[in-house]
């Protein structure tokens, strides 16, 4: 497996080199796993990539370096040391670049893409060059080209690909396995694009959103498709207006979605009680990023779990899934799609801007696992037609209610945000309170069968169980796999996905057999940990906590396991 940076200065062509390049790779055969570090600037600044790529699947990023593409002096400084101290790790940059390091391989970017007329094509040198240091042809590089370049540029960025390619030699070989394990028909994809993908196959029909970083992939994808699939696509005026958007296109009978940020969620959270409180089947994606206010925009964290759970005045029944990577972004999606519509309630997805900016080649999405949720009216299991006997928020056995839908013949379909008796009229009975109130918060007993256990990998027989959730299940999952290839130590982890209500079966059988408990999470206060510790009663040995605004990687939690180095 190789692991290469890609860094410059935001405007100098970071994320497209890397667009380009990983798809390149993936088209040779690889696996491959693309991590993004931005500022949130528009010029200026130090944004990079990581890409590794090799022939076995790959779960998350490593700051263990084989080569660095180096467009500025400040990435040369920043990540020289993260080499591996091999004789073959280079770092390519431009004639300019002033450093001493016997590792620099300097090539004239910049004269080479004058040369060709076009100082913008500085990126497919070097782009060339590093393929060819890693033993690769460029032979796919004109059909990737394509999807980057209007085709009268096409030419030129050839051209520089292949005086890149034939300035240097090559240092590492290519990888061979991963062709035929089927490379050719997985996908590359991001996780925000596998939500977007996903909500289009669960049958969205209405998106609405105010731009805010993670999250605005999201909808950019959607509004690409939208004419394609037949979704109406809103950019709504603020994060207030998105929400309540998406619910009366919800009580109008469409699959509706909003998604935002943290701090686009905090505008959401009266809206969100409205949600709960009408009944009303609505899906929020939250893709997290560090608060509080506007906190660090283009960075990763996982601080607003106990704030979703708990968001709106009163109490409510909904419920929270976290995306653990981008398949199950997909699948995941798909689901909050059902269970919202199931139990008429409001579904959370939570990701990050590490799953959501970040890609990685995955199985093709199995289009026979999946059924489009249709919005339910629930009627007619209650045999319920639009006639005087209609009553939306009826008591009912189950506790669902019958939902119809406006223009339904004559019947009136009513909606409030008061407290209401059955027909939907205001109220303040206190018995009436009690019946509803009851009647909603029974949900979350009725939800249980629908929980999924969190996924178990490691040991059978381990001493130490790891316990994370979202997205720190890249960075476990192969922390686990190192941590049991070395020493006598055996070790275990619990990746959860649904977060609330909170699956306890596993949590509880498994923590009674671990000598220690390791809470890992990307946060200051171990939310979830505590969550544990409040619904399943688990008391954690120590937490590993991350909240720098970067994704903690596998090198980490192997090092700062193995040194005991946890509060």
């Amino acid at each position: 497996m190789y692991n290469l940076l890609i860094g410059g200065a935001a405007g100098q062509g970071v994320d497209t080199m890397t667009a380009i390049i990983e798809r390149i790779l993936k088209r040779s055969g690889y696996y491959v796993f693309t991590t993004r570090d931005l500022m949130s600037r528009i010029r200026g600044g130090h944004n990079f990539s990581l890409l590794r790529f090799g022939n076995k699947p790959i779960t998350s990023h490593s700051y263990s370096l084989d080569g660095i593409i180096a467009l500025n002096d400040e990435t040369l400084e920043l990540h020289k040391e993260k080499l591996r101290s091999d004789v073959r790790s280079f770092i390519l940059g431009d004639t300019k670049l002033i450093s001493d390091d016997s590792r620099l391989i300097k090539v004239a970017l910049v004269g080479i893409a004058k040369e060709l007329g076009n100082p913008v094509v500085l990126g497919s040198v070097a782009l060339g060059a590093v393929l060819k240091l890693f033993g690769e042809g460029i032979e796919n590089c004109e059909d990737i080209l394509k999807l980057f370049v209007k085709s009268e540029y096409i030419d030129v960025n050839k051209k520089a690909f292949q005086a890149g390619y034939n300035a240097v030699e090559a240092r590492f070989e290519h990888l061979p396995g991963a062709e035929a394990q089927g490379i050719d028909d997985m996908a590359l994809i991001t996780g925000s694009k596998a939500v977007a993908l996903g909500a289009i196959a669960a049958g969205l029909k209405f998106y609405s959103a105010y731009p805010m970083s993670p999250a605005t992939a999201i909808m950019e994808y959607l509004a690409s498709k939208m004419l394609e699939c037949e979704i109406v696509v809103e950019q709504a005026e603020d994060e207030i207006a998105a929400i309540n958007m998406a619910i009366g296109a919800s009580y109008a009978g469409a699959v509706a979605m909003t998604g935002t940020s943290g701090g686009g969620f905090s505008l959401m959270v009266e809206a969100l009680g409205l949600s709960g409180m009408a009944e009303i089947p609505l899906v929020v994606v939250n893709v997290q990023r560090p608060g509080p206010t506007t906190g660090l925009p283009t960075r990763t964290e996982q601080s607003d779990l106990k704030f979703v759970v708990s968001a709106s005045q009163g109490e409510f029944p909904r419920m929270v899934i976290a995306v653990r990577n981008q398949e199950d972004s997909f699948y995941q999606t798909i689901r909050a799609f059902h269970i919202a519509e199931k139990y008429q309630m409001p579904v959370i997805i939570l990701s990050d801007q590490y799953i959501g900016d970040s890609s990685a080649t995955i199985k093709a999405y199995d289009v026979k696992q999946f059924v489009s949720a249709v919005a339910n009216s629930g009627a007619s299991d209650l045999g319920c037609e639009c006639d005087d006997s209609y009553l939306r928020y009826r008591l009912t056995e189950n506790g669902i209610s019958p939902r119809l839908f406006p223009g339904n013949g004559s019947c009136l379909v009513t909606s409030d945000s008061d407290e209401h008796d059955e027909n939907g009229s205001i109220t303040e009975s206190a018995v009436v309170r009690t019946q509803m109130m009851d009647k909603r918060m029974h949900k979350l007993k009725l939800i249980e069968p629908d929980l999924m256990e969190p996924e178990f990998m490691g040991a059978e027989d381990f001493e130490t169980l790891l316990v994370g959730w979202g997205s720190t299940w890249g960075p476990i999952k192969e922390a686990i796999e190192v941590l049991n290839s070395t020493g006598d130590k055996r070790f275990g982890a619990l990746l959860f996905g649904d977060v609330f209500p909170v699956p306890l079966k596993k949590i509880k059988e498994l923590s009674i057999r671990a000598k220690q408990i390791v809470n890992i999470e990307q946060n200051a206060t171990g939310q979830f940990g505590g969550m544990l510790r409040e619904y399943a009663g688990v008391e954690f040995s120590s937490s590993i906590l991350k909240y720098d605004g970067r994704q903690i990687s596998a090198e980490e939690i192997v090092s700062k396991v193995q040194k005991g180095e946890w509060s």
